[in-house]
């Protein structure tokens, strides 16, 4: 039989839709993802990549086997707590059935008791006033960098004047670069304002900021550097100066910490706290809440009240908002009970040696002394001390791609599993996994032909 032959054979499409298999399978999936899955066998069939009479058997497979979502829950065994290419911060028990219970009708922008609108967000406001005593005010936006550009927007130049944008004055330390080449510096002159750089990159000192002020300063930015540390001949300037400087040019003080963190943490005795800046006199501290804060990714603005409701009444407020999503999360966060990213910090030494010890003699492996880290821009070149049971490196590669998918660290030829992030009830899964992939990797690379 030739091509021309085969290609006519090719089941159509409204045979294949017929399927006992496909119909059922589109009361979970889009009638679009089916007729995807229909067209790339029928292709492949015209190709010869695959048989005519077996086209309607990889149909019904591919159907089955499909799920509305692409992204897949991974074992996060590397001990990074807060790991940027996994989601950052695994949400709460409490912030996932909040997520179950904001997902259909809520009282998102509704006052119950009187049947009119109310203000959006309102209870994860109050939650995190709660947790920050020194916050006069708050507002939750998107992300980190949104609620960083709102501010400067806000503050440089209100909606409606006349007059250009300012300058922004900031250290030069402080000009960071986070990952995937996201500057800061370019993040604020992208609202129009010009960065003004002070200092030097080791040293700044208040009169470095003093002489750099001019008419056209519109606020002063002290940013954590948070993804690095500068050790040595090193030198910067305090909230409380900045604060006193301010006062006296009549300027606002942001103050952008990244992390999240709510109060001080004997674990991170260097990383600083949203209510210590406030406390020390910053008008407006913004941070991320997928961090530290160990929530969902959303933008968090603290501060005095009037600075606070200025970002909140410009424009640009309705673009970086909130879905009720991220906003009964928050709370969900602030209000339940311990996060993972607590758990996994503060874990207890002595468990989880011997949860180490428990996998490493179920797969035949050594266990090895292992730091973890806090990941994220959260405490910069801190140790996790604890362990880790150590594999050959080919091991990583099946255990990545295996199910449950589960992400060791690859360090001087050894695929390191920390079980730090890994709750326990997952253990059991683990060990399979793990046994799994050593059993693979010994197999070798599987061959097509």
């Amino acid at each position: 039989m030739n091509d021309d032959d085969q290609r006519r054979r090719v089941p159509g499409t409204d045979t294949l839709l017929a399927l006992p298999a496909v119909i059922r399978a589109r009361e979970r999936l889009s009638d679009a993802a089916v007729r995807a899955i229909i067209s790339a066998a029928q292709s492949a069939a015209r190709d010869g990549d695959l048989a005519v009479d077996d086209v309607e058997r990889a149909v019904e497979e591919a159907v089955r086997e499909r799920l509305p979502l692409t992204l897949r829950p991974v074992l996060n065994a590397t001990g990074v707590v807060v790991h940027t290419n996994l989601g950052r911060a695994p949400l709460s028990a409490a912030a996932r059935a909040a997520l179950e219970a904001a997902s259909g009708y809520v009282d998102v922008e509704l006052d119950l008791e009187t049947g009119r609108r109310s203000s959006r967000g309102s209870a994860a406001r109050e939650a995190l006033l709660e947790a920050c005593p020194a916050a006069e005010d708050a507002l939750i936006v998107n992300n980190g960098a949104a609620a960083l550009v709102l501010a400067v927007t806000a503050c440089g130049r209100p909606p409606g004047a006349d007059s250009p944008p300012g300058e922004i004055v900031v250290s030069r330390g402080e000009l960071i670069e986070i990952g995937a080449g996201f500057r800061l510096p370019d993040l604020m002159e992208s609202t129009g304002a010009r960065v003004r750089e002070v200092g030097t990159t080791n040293r700044t000192h208040l009169d470095d900021y003093a002489r750099a002020i001019t008419e056209r300063t519109r606020c002063i930015v002290k940013i954590h550097p948070s993804n690095f540390r500068v050790q040595g001949f090193t030198s910067d300037v305090g909230i409380a100066a900045l604060r006193t400087l301010a006062d006296e040019h009549r300027l606002p003080l942001i103050v952008d910490l990244g992390s999240g963190l709510l109060r001080p943490d004997p674990l991170l005795p260097d990383e600083p706290d949203i209510d210590g800046a406030l406390t020390a006199g910053a008008d407006l501290v913004i941070a991320s809440g997928d961090k530290l804060l160990g929530g969902p990714q959303a933008g968090l603005v603290l501060g005095r009240h009037e600075a606070v409701r200025s970002l909140a009444r410009h424009p640009l407020a309705r673009a970086v908002r909130s879905d009720k999503l991220t906003l009964a999360a928050i709370e969900a966060t602030l209000r339940g009970g311990r996060t993972p990213v607590h758990a996994a910090l503060h874990v207890d030494p002595v468990r989880l040696r011997g949860r180490t010890e428990q996998l490493a003699a179920r797969v035949g492996a050594a266990v090895v002394p292992h730091d973890g880290r806090v990941g994220g821009g959260g405490g910069a070149g801190v140790p996790l001390p604890g362990w880790a049971v150590a594999l050959p490196e080919d091991v990583a590669e099946p255990l990545r791609r295996g199910d449950p998918a589960v992400l060791a660290r690859v360090h001087a030829g050894r695929c390191l599993i920390d079980l730090r992030c890994v709750a326990e009830e997952d253990d059991e899964r683990l060990a399979v996994a793990v046994q799994t992939a050593k059993e693979a990797a010994a197999r070798g690379p599987e061959r097509d032909d």
